[in-house]
């Protein structure tokens, strides 16, 4: 996985000069510490349909029919839903192959959710919506990690999509050195732990989907399913309880190994990070010492210890 991943992203959040008064919303975390591992495809749905810089500010509206339309929040004539979803299913129809996608917050065209949403006569307005373009985007690709700039100040929230769009970059890697069971097989193996800290019950069923990789006869297909329920489960932010089941479980390969003052040690740094006085990143990086001098195969190919560079500096608050 030494390539960088390919991760699409509204343009203005790399700070291109494209939001309708002329500004951007430069993303530090995109433009700074994820731009060494990650090439971006800039989008910006509302230049790509021809409106200029500056413009006039766009709103979701929902018409008399319950639909949503794009409209120039000035009230001026012109309804630009049509050209939007043209354009939108056009343009992501060549994102096969992306691993991620952030969008920038409360746009009308982009936003993931909360966008507000105007009645027709423009009096009253809710945060219920989505971008027109981000939906027809999430629609075509249910399993694409897709985030909002704003959301990516939480920690958590950023752990969990840059843990998501590597995982699909190693996935997406098999598929394009062919599909095999093996490799299939190999792949969940080694993601196990991952996705034990994310839930457990759809841990459990994914395992049993995969049991039965032997009766699909279409690889293709089975991939296809495979990465949906994947992604899905990896979707929902890995919690402190599941977290320190997974760690107590790794304890238990050194059960054999250790003397009373390193397992006593362990234990006291697994029950600080239960605890909340510990960050992840204690626990692990004792594990990691103890996996180099007592080597395990199954635990040194987990994907748990090292779900993305280290130099990201993720897990050290969490």
């Amino acid at each position: 996985m030494s390539e960088k991943i390919p991760v699409g992203i509204s343009a203005c959040l790399l700070g291109d000069a494209v939001r309708f008064d002329g500004g951007h919303k430069r993303l530090e975390f995109a433009v700074e510490t994820l731009s060494p591992w990650v090439h971006f495809e800039a989008v910006c749905p509302e230049m790509a349909i021809g409106l200029p810089v500056p413009r006039p500010a766009l709103r979701l509206v929902k018409d008399e029919g319950g639909a949503f339309a794009l409209r120039f929040s000035d009230k001026r004539e012109g309804n630009l839903t049509d050209a939007m979803t043209t354009f939108s299913h056009a343009r992501v129809t060549g994102f096969e192959h992306l691993c991620g996608y952030i969008v920038c917050a409360k746009s009308p065209s982009c936003g993931m959710e909360r966008v507000r949403v105007y009645d027709a006569d423009g009096k009253n307005n809710r945060k219920a919506g989505r971008g027109i373009y981000t939906s027809i985007l999430m629609e075509t690709f249910p399993w694409l990690p897709v985030e909002e700039d704003g959301r990516l100040h939480d920690p958590q929230l950023r752990e969990n999509f840059v843990e998501r769009i590597y995982a699909l970059h190693e996935l997406n890697g098999i598929r394009q050195q062919g599909l095999t069971r093996a490799a299939l097989l190999g792949y969940h193996s080694r993601y196990k732990l991952l996705l034990l800290a994310h839930s457990q019950p759809e841990y459990r069923d994914l395992g049993r989907f995969v049991a039965a990789i032997h009766e699909w006869p279409d690889l293709v297909v089975y991939f296809s399913e495979y990465r949906l329920r994947l992604m899905t489960l990896l979707s929902h932010p890995a919690t402190r309880r599941n977290h320190t089941n997974v760690l107590m479980h790794v304890q238990g390969y050194f059960r054999n190994q250790l003397n009373a003052r390193q397992r006593q040690e362990l234990t006291a740094l697994i029950d600080g990070y239960r605890r909340a006085t510990q960050p992840l990143l204690a626990p692990i990086t004792l594990l990691k010492h103890y996996m180099a001098e007592y080597p395990d195969a199954y635990l040194c190919g987990q994907r748990y210890f090292d779900p993305w560079p280290e130099a990201l500096r993720l897990r050290y608050g969490s």
